[in-house]
């Protein structure tokens, strides 16, 4: 993987930008976007974590994530959300590489999940490549101009991660 990739704690003065990449007419259609005091509440409440991806050689913001579940008993994270601006440069692969690396290593999950809208096949085929598992689908669960669209949910459990650790398809700790 050639792309450099790092998390940080998302802070107050960047969320003009993570408000900014919601909008992006590339992103909205696949997303369902919060208002700002959402994000705010993200940053501080201890359940969550909000990161800004900082990518490239001089690791300039590039989109953010939210994990939520954080301190969940049952050790199962959600990964909220996930965007980055650029596309097709190997920035979102590289950001749920470090993004599974900090859910099973850093905060001790059992179990990573996410849910994908069904027409996000983009998407979809990453988090499939990246070893996520289909459990199933929310039938017309989030409601959106026109209608009503399905999730896809998918995850992958702690064992999964570490058979793919020792095959050396994920960081190393």
């Amino acid at each position: 993987m050639s792309t450099r990739v790092r998390l940080r704690p998302t802070m107050q003065s960047d969320l003009d930008f993570v408000l900014s990449l919601e909008q992006d007419p590339d992103n909205l259609p696949f997303i369902t976007p919060w208002e700002r005091t959402q994000h705010e509440a993200a940053i501080r409440f201890p359940d969550f974590r909000h990161f800004i991806v900082e990518a490239g050689p001089e690791l300039e913001s590039a989109g953010f994530v939210i994990l939520i579940g954080c301190r969940s008993q049952n050790q199962s994270l959600e990964l909220k959300r996930m965007v980055v601006g650029a596309k097709g440069q190997g920035t979102g692969r590289a950001t749920l590489r470090v993004v599974k690396k900090v859910a099973f290593d850093d905060l001790g999950a059992h179990r990573l999940w996410l849910d994908v809208k069904k027409r996000n096949a983009r998407a979809q085929a990453l988090y499939a490549g990246e070893g996520f598992v289909v459990e199933g689908e929310l039938r017309e669960a989030v409601r959106v101009a026109g209608g009503f669209e399905t999730l896809v949910v998918m995850s992958m459990l702690q064992s999964e991660f570490a058979q793919r650790r020792g095959d050396f398809l994920e960081l190393r700790a």
